[in-house]
């Protein structure tokens, strides 16, 4: 068993270097076997999410080549599978952009279901489904498989999305992209990571306009051919090294990022208090005082991001006053609060709402991640603590951050990812 031991109190200066997007790199990795070509991509973070994707696609007989850290090359050429059924599906909930993918390139597709962060609600994908089923596919799930068909061709069609979903519009994209006539979505998620993937299928030879807007407009080719692409850094990790900062303490450069997409992040750690000073491509963030209460709500971009949701909450526990999140992404995304509330923090939650009423300190606890942001909102509280904090379940936060503990430790950080032999259970006699 790995976990995360944090000596808490040691406020963080330096610099960091944001890595790549991960939900656009865990987009963009199976958008390739669209490409009749080599892709070279570029600024992709290696997180146990793409880790898990190079493997897949491994399987299926992708030539995925890891050319520095960093950059990966995929070759896709030789694929003549459109199923994916293994259980590496179950680690990963972006396996599902395998559907749109397939259908894309073979215009059948068999995906095992994904599996991924547990929040404890429901995360379903009826609106890629609807959206395939509009372009001409017949869609059917069993025994916890996706099964697509659309042998006779795909054509494009007017989609309307029930509601805002980031997953079922790059989904949808990627199908439609190489499907017969024009696609509309409409009610599309708007979201970096959805325009970062339309960037990466246009250089690729790709017709789409429209994304980052709620309109987005495809109009099919009939072939995607090679080319190099870099994505975008990340969002919602340079969200949490502020977050780190603003419960530690101190002063840190964070790097590699664009300060547009973290426009939602630094209003609300700036109504909280926090200084921040924008440099071209950078963003510094100090610490000069106490934290002040604040309420936000979470909504889809470019709304504040249900993904840096656990992580302010963790900062709030230490703001004066009370403080109130309300949840209007996920459901059950509170979960994370049982176990601040082991290291001292005082948050009641009721449904979608929770009133955060702040503590002078957290004190060291062993906490266990239920989930990825939720994994990194105890870390942050960790780094804040009196005391040592023991994060277990850590798995989940190594799908989604690359190099936390390195990064962390080089801004003064006193963390270490420790290995427990497990405990051999006496068999009965």
């Amino acid at each position: 068993m790995d976990k995360y031991v944090i000596h808490g109190g040691k406020p963080l200066f330096g610099e960091v270097n944001i890595s790549g997007a991960k939900n656009a790199a865990v987009a963009i990795i199976p958008a390739a076997i669209l490409v009749d070509g080599v892709v070279r991509v570029e600024n992709i973070p290696m997180i146990q999410d793409v880790i898990i994707e190079m493997e897949i696609l491994r399987e299926l007989g992708v030539k995925v080549r890891a050319v520095n850290p960093g950059t990966l090359e995929i070759d896709s050429r030789g694929l003549n599978r459109f199923s994916a059924v293994s259980d590496l599906n179950l680690k990963m909930r972006a396996s599902y952009y395998l559907i749109g993918a397939f259908l894309g390139r073979f215009h059948r597709a068999e995906v095992a279901m994904p599996g991924g962060c547990n929040f404890g609600g429901v995360r379903p994908i009826d609106q890629h489904m609807k959206g395939f089923e509009a372009l001409g596919a017949k869609m059917d799930t069993r025994g916890g498989v996706v099964y697509a068909d659309a042998t006779e061709g795909l054509k494009g069609a007017n989609i309307y999305l029930d509601v805002v979903s980031v997953g079922a519009t790059m989904n949808i994209m990627m199908a439609a992209c190489m499907a017969e006539g024009q696609t509309v979505i409409e009610n599309a998620a708007k979201e970096p990571h959805i325009v970062d993937l339309a960037n990466f299928l246009n250089s690729m030879g790709a017709d789409i306009m429209g994304a980052g807007t709620d309109v987005i407009k495809i109009r099919g080719v009939s072939k995607l051919t090679g080319g190099v692409y870099s994505t975008i850094p990340d969002q919602i990790e340079a969200g949490t090294y502020m977050a780190a900062v603003a419960a530690a303490g101190g002063s840190v450069l964070i790097k590699n990022i664009i300060p547009k997409h973290l426009d939602c992040i630094t209003a609300k750690l700036e109504e909280m208090g926090l200084e921040m000073e924008e440099v071209d491509d950078s963003i510094r963030i100090t610490k000069t005082g106490k934290l002040r209460r604040i309420q936000v709500k979470t909504l889809p971009y470019p709304g504040f991001p249900t993904d840096m949701q656990p992580q302010l909450g963790a900062v709030l526990c230490l703001a004066e006053g009370t403080s109130i999140i309300t949840e209007g992404v996920w459901e059950s995304r509170f979960r994370y609060s049982d176990e601040l509330r082991r290291m001292g923090a005082k948050i009641q939650v009721d449904g979608k709402v929770a009133v955060i009423e702040g503590v002078e300190k957290f004190t060291g606890a062993l906490v266990r991640a239920s989930d990825l942001r939720a994994g990194a909102a105890l870390v942050i509280a960790g780094l804040a603590a009196e005391g040592t904090t023991e994060v277990e379940e850590i798995a989940y936060i190594e799908r989604g951050y690359e190099d936390l503990v390195g990064k962390l430790q080089r801004l003064g950080a006193d963390i270490r990812r420790v290995s427990v032999p497990a405990v051999a259970i006496p068999k009965a006699n």
